[in-house]
């Protein structure tokens, strides 16, 4: 039978892993609403943008950065649209910061190592730009045929444009200089409070389909012209999809972590009865072996 001061303890400790958990449900609750507010709020704007660049595509024709001011690799459009052999592939691996958020973030650097062995096994050098200290630590401690970029930290659990617009022109000056031939995003797509996806799709180079004739509108007049307004309009799309999947993630981690605490939180519960009633039974097993000692000396005495 198990110690009764042994039994307590534990008991306790699995009190107050409760309350941890039950606390980190509550703060995860508190903010995944908003997330999700957030993340369908701009996805209508994501799709509209793509539309207008489905249009100019197919209003400017030839791309040439002839005449365009470059100072950037974020300015130079023809080059971010301009389909190459795939020598180098760069991978925007999107985590979180915390762990704690169930199979969340492993999922995630399952996918992305799997997509590193198979460019590996397909002759393609893989760079790999990790968002958020989890991803950042699984390829610190991992080998393999890819290289490690410096991580992005402070936007994992704080999307923002700002934050955005700094890995897009990263990735894009990395691009056009010939370091990395593509590169995919490796993150999670919210359906809802229950469930979500690891999803991965192709940033640069910008692939869009032109829009079909009877799409284009013959009265849009583009000032100063179709090219300077494209040369805006890229690096927008690209940021602009690198910050929804900054959003989807973080609603994506949130939603994880709330269920992940819920069953914690449940499991602890749990565990607790289970343990009192342990507690309870080798507490009448030690009142009951008192009496008897006590039983066995008065009758020692009386004989």
């Amino acid at each position: 039978m198990a110690n009764l001061k042994d039994i307590k303890s534990r008991i306790n400790s699995v009190n107050n892993t409760k309350k941890i958990t039950k606390a980190m449900k509550m703060v995860a609750a508190a903010k995944v609403k908003k997330a999700e507010n957030t993340v369908k709020a701009g996805r209508p704007f994501s799709d509209e943008l793509l539309h207008l660049f489905r249009k100019l595509l197919a209003t400017v024709g030839e791309y040439s950065v002839s005449g365009l001011k470059v100072e950037k690799g974020l300015d130079n459009y023809p080059e971010l649209i301009r389909k190459r052999d795939v020598k180098s592939e760069g991978l925007l691996v999107l985590t979180s910061n915390k762990g704690l958020a169930g199979a969340y973030n492993s999922n995630i650097i399952k996918t992305a190592l799997q997509r590193v062995k198979d460019n590996s096994n397909k002759g393609i050098k893989t760079v790999i730009y990790p968002v958020g200290q989890k991803a950042v630590s699984a390829f610190k401690n991992k080998t393999g045929a890819f290289v490690l970029k410096n991580g992005y930290l402070g936007i994992a659990n704080n999307p923002t444009a700002a934050g955005a617009n700094i890995i897009a022109e990263d990735i894009a000056d990395d691009f056009v200089n010939g370091e990395i031939d593509s590169i995919h995003i490796i993150t999670t797509h919210f359906n809802n409070m229950m469930s979500y996806n690891v999803v991965s799709w192709e940033v640069l180079p910008v692939k869009v389909e032109k829009a079909s004739e009877h799409e284009l509108d013959p009265l849009m007049i583009f000032e100063p012209s179709a090219h300077a307004i494209l040369q805006k309009l890229v690096p927008m799309y690209i940021a602009n999809s690198i910050f929804q999947a900054l959003l989807e993630a973080n609603a994506s981690e949130l939603a994880s972590r709330m269920t992940a605490m819920s069953a914690a939180s449940n499991n602890a519960e749990e565990m607790i009865t289970t343990l009192t009633v342990d507690y309870n039974k080798a507490r009448q097993w030690a009142i009951t072996q008192e009496i008897v000692e006590i039983v066995s000396g008065a009758n020692s005495v009386g004989a």
